[in-house]
């Protein structure tokens, strides 16, 4: 059953002329356009407070309104799997994850996730959401790094708002295919689900606002390794955005060439969360956290080093300038 979500779409002028599903589906990136069909088919999504065709076509000034119920109480099973706890306390924890970890279950993957074994080490986080328990934020499966965690109701609302003010600082490493002619620069494109493809997400005009900072922190040869803030998160942005621009993440199976130069020997994108700040939900005092490349994507790097014919070998923990810190 679908998660608790209620919205308000208020229809702008460009988005007028599109279709009631097409236009809900493009603003609500968690439900799948054929989902919300059956939902304004229950009346759970609704046009002017009106029970609604999913052709309806929509005008400008005209309210969505997205009332889902409550997931129901689910059997998640706790299981104790190791985790890597970059830090902890009462109130909330940070987790570093592996690659080919899911954070949450979902079809297909019932157990083995991170809430499984967040449930095992926490029991009081069947807080929030049923079947995402604590999680803020996500990561998605083959993508490593810092995420944190909600241990009570109080943290969770706090660190949400936090997101949503674009007051939490994420600081990404990707290696991708080409040679940037600018050392920095920002992508600010926006973002729904692909057209035509369910499974993939795209740059698509009238979907929700999406901006990607970059900036190059070493140059090699056909590769560019890059530091990438989010200053949104929706789904999937960082490999969507950059592809966008021509620039495929190495490794990306989804997203990327469709002749890459090579893999690297890597087995996933070469993507990670490699910095996450905020302020803390108790006291407000700033948290940042670090997590060093794991060793697979050191080791493409280092390959992607020697095909470069780099001679030296820099730092690869990120040490952001001031401008890259949580405000």
């Amino acid at each position: 059953m679908d998660a608790s979500l209620e919205r308000e779409i208020l229809v702008a002028a460009h988005e007028a002329g599109q279709r009631l599903d097409r236009l809900a589906s493009a603003h609500c990136d968690e439900l799948s356009r054929t989902r919300v069909q059956q939902l304004i088919e229950a009346g759970a999504i609704r046009l002017n407070d009106r029970v609604a065709r999913a052709g309806a076509v929509v005008r400008p000034g005209d309210v969505i309104s997205v009332r889902l119920p409550p997931a129901e109480p689910s059997a998640l099973l706790a299981e104790a799997i190791p985790l890597t706890i970059v830090y902890e306390d009462d109130t909330l924890a940070v987790i570093d994850k592996p690659a080919g970890m899911v954070v949450h279950p979902a079809p297909g993957h019932p157990r083995g996730t991170l809430v499984n074994a967040l449930l095992a080490r926490y029991p009081e986080i069947r807080i929030g959401d049923a079947l995402r328990p604590g999680i803020v934020h996500r990561l998605d499966r083959d993508t490593s790094g810092l995420l944190v965690i909600a241990r009570s109701e109080r943290a969770l609302r706090q660190l949400q708002h936090q997101q949503q003010q674009r007051t939490m600082h994420k600081q990404y490493l990707a290696l991708i295919e080409g040679r940037l002619a600018e050392p920095a620069g920002l992508i600010d494109a926006p973002i729904a689900r692909h057209p035509t493809d369910r499974t993939r997400m795209a740059v698509v005009p009238g979907g929700r606002e999406a901006r990607t900072h970059w900036q190059v922190r070493e140059a090699l040869g056909d590769y560019t390794l890059l530091d990438v803030r989010l200053e949104t998160g929706r789904t999937h942005q960082i490999r969507v955005h950059l592809a966008w621009r021509g620039w495929s993440v190495v490794g990306d199976p989804l997203y990327g060439a469709r002749r890459p130069r090579a893999s690297l020997g890597l087995a996933r994108q070469f993507l990670h969360a490699a910095q996450l700040g905020f302020a803390h939900p108790d006291d407000g005092r700033a948290i940042i956290c670090q997590s060093p490349l794991p060793t697979d994507l050191e080791a493409a790097l280092g390959r992607a080093r020697h095909q470069a014919g780099a001679l030296t070998r820099s730092r690869t923990t990120p040490t952001p300038g001031a401008e890259w810190l949580p405000r």
